[in-house]
């Protein structure tokens, strides 16, 4: 109950909807109660033999105490024959059951829209509370999970949440409420016959109990297994050009069926347990109600019970609308359990705490003035040391470029100056502060960063290029479109600027995509540019306008690169040569050249690898 009271927190302030709601559904079960209590004066005028009309009330009809309400039904209706005659006290009668159902209905209604406006809202919190820890999480916890885990909990798990624990909220107070109300009228009218009816609901609680014992684990491998389907969806779609270059198109199949069929599996076996409550329930219910009539009805033919034969008829009606608040209390510890371990997956992701935070007196970076400086920098990945002792210097205005063999840090080392990841020794500091006593948002607003892959959304050219600026102009974006080179292929597109690119900028050429990639980082205008071989994957005459786009975009400008290509980086102020995560040599193209080292050796083989 700790994770079903935890998901209900998600829905503050509740009493907004709580109040409203508790005092509709209360006027809603007294009247749907009212309802049934008026069965017994309706069937008592139907078939008195008293005379249609008398100008006296008996002698004999004495007011009863306010808690006995089926004898102030019948007191009334007694005291309408006697003045107005049985056409007279059948109108009543039934104009008072249209105005109950009425009342009961426009209560009913207005209770269900107030839970609808509770769920709405729970969901509505629910939601954002996952994706805005999603969007807070450190790097490599994307690098740890499967992404499809990640959009299964946030897509079908609050789905789940949404049917099975918000639904019960109805239930949890709604059911229970109607349930006394019948109970207390059933035991108002004869409490022998009530107290040995009521001995199968232990008996039929015990079943039902049995039957959904498994649900909740049988629910968490039901969603394990649809995130790993989800996972498996987006690889495929991901890497379809591969999967068919490589004939694996019947291995990619089997592989998603196998899951499909465990999933399926899964289902049919929970499904089997909660359709197997209801019609146990009902079943015991029918069967108690048949036990009633057999029961009651040879007291009241043998004259050996206060109830008369209208208000036995009313008990039976009553009996039996008492299990349909009991079937749904019964539906819903059914639904309860699935509920609960889809909301236990979603919680995970609310309390993963995000490993790069905010300092608690952090400070924000305005500016870059002078340099960025490693002292003594180590990273390792588990037990793999990836950077070792690291003492460098990026000094504003210069270009800094970083080569060596593949995986000798570099891409380690660039991510960690805007923070995506914390170094284990050592410190960075910017203008002689330490990264980690700034603003993470300040520190990243500094710098720009293009990467091997180009990142583009599902949208407008405009859009992406202005991506996370919703205030810039038309102009702004087309100049930074014309320094990086791609003003002119946009113009030529079917729609401008509002072209869309398609799903990752498919519709674009791998040059095109990395101009916008830099147009984008030049609307952003930052003073420090961080470059993951960004013309690596390009071909010689996308190279060369994309080469001249990022010499416009380093202008003026503090730049980190990593490149594998002698045209990168041979102008570059500063070339650092990383090898098993250290410094080897550092200096110009032509210093480096002279020391006849690992730099030489890389420039004769031209694989500079990233």
């Amino acid at each position: 109950m700790k994770t079903y009271f935890r998901l209900l927190s998600f829905a503050k302030p509740i009493e907004k909807f709580a109040i409203p709601y508790i005092i509709t559904t209360i006027f809603s079960v007294i009247f749907s109660t009212l309802n049934l209590a008026l069965l017994a004066p309706l069937l008592q005028t139907l078939f008195s033999g008293k005379n249609p009309k008398c100008d006296v009330p008996t002698a004999a009809m004495v007011k009863p105490s306010w808690f006995d309400i089926m004898g102030n039904f019948n007191y009334y209706v007694q005291y309408m024959i006697e003045h107005y005659g049985k056409w007279g006290a059948l109108e009543f009668v039934c104009g008072a059951i249209v105005m109950s159902a009425l009342l009961a209905n426009l209560f009913r209604y207005l209770s269900q829209r107030t839970m609808e406006n509770l769920r709405v809202h729970t969901l509505l919190n629910f939601r954002r509370a996952v994706f805005n820890n999603v969007m807070n999480l450190h790097l490599s916890y994307f690098n740890n999970e499967r992404k499809g885990n990640i959009i299964s909990k946030i897509a079908s798990d609050v789905q789940v949440v949404q049917f099975s624990v918000t639904s019960t909220l109805q239930v949890v107070f709604k059911e229970p409420l109607t349930l006394l109300f019948f109970m207390g009228m059933l035991f108002n009218m004869s409490p022998k016959l009530t107290f040995y009816s009521l001995l199968v609901i232990p008996v039929s609680a015990f079943v039902i109990s049995r039957i959904v014992k498994k649900l909740k684990a049988q629910a968490i491998a039901s969603q394990q297994t649809y995130g790993n389907m989800i996972s498996y969806l987006d690889e495929a779609l991901s890497g379809i050009k591969i999967i068919k270059a490589f004939n694996a198109t019947e291995f990619i199949k089997n592989r998603f069926d196998r899951e499909n069929t465990k999933y399926s599996r899964i289902t049919r076996s929970m499904a089997r347990r909660q359709q197997l409550a209801s019609p146990v329930s009902e079943f015991f219910g029918i069967t108690m109600v048949a036990i009633i009539v057999l029961y009651g009805g040879y007291l009241v033919l043998n004259n050996n019970s206060p109830l008369t034969a209208p208000a036995f008829i009313t008990y039976i009606a009553f009996f039996s609308q008492v299990m349909r608040p009991a079937k749904a209390i019964s539906d819903s510890f059914s639904n309860i359990h699935q509920g609960i371990a889809a909301g236990e997956r979603v919680l995970q992701l609310i309390d993963e705490k995000p490993m790069i935070v905010d300092a608690a007196n952090a400070i924000a970076v305005n500016g870059f003035n002078e340099k960025i400086e490693f002292r003594n920098v180590s990273f390792s990945y588990k037990e793999r040391e990836v950077l070792t002792r690291i003492n460098l210097i990026v000094p504003k205005g210069k270009t800094v470029a970083l080569v060596g063999p593949s995986g000798g840090g570099k891409s380690t080392l660039m991510d960690l100056i805007p923070r995506f990841m914390e170094p284990q020794g050592g410190e960075i500091l910017v203008d002689g502060e330490n990264i980690q006593a700034l603003k993470v948002d300040s520190l990243r607003a500094l710098m720009g960063i293009v990467n091997q892959e180009s990142i583009l959304f599902n949208d407008s050219i405009f859009n992406n290029i202005a991506f996370g600026k919703p205030d810039a102009t038309r102009e702004d974006v087309e100049n930074a479109a014309k320094i990086a080179n791609a003003h002119n292929f946009i113009i030529e597109t079917e729609k401008s600027y509002e072209t869309n690119i398609g799903d990752r900028g498919t519709k674009l050429s791998g040059g095109q995509r990395q101009r916008i990639c830099i147009a984008r980082a030049v609307l952003n205008n930052p003073p420090v540019m961080l470059l993951d071989e960004a013309t690596s994957a390009l071909d010689t005459e996308s190279e060369k306008l994309v080469q001249d786009a990022l010499n416009n975009l380093m202008k003026n400008r503090t730049s980190l690169i990593i490149a594998h290509r002698l045209s990168t980086i041979q102008n570059a102020d500063i070339i650092i040569v990383l090898e098993s995560g250290q410094i080897v040599e550092q200096g110009t193209h032509l210093e480096l050249l002279e020391n006849n080292g690992l730099y030489r050796k890389l420039i004769d083989m031209q694989t500079f690898a990233g």
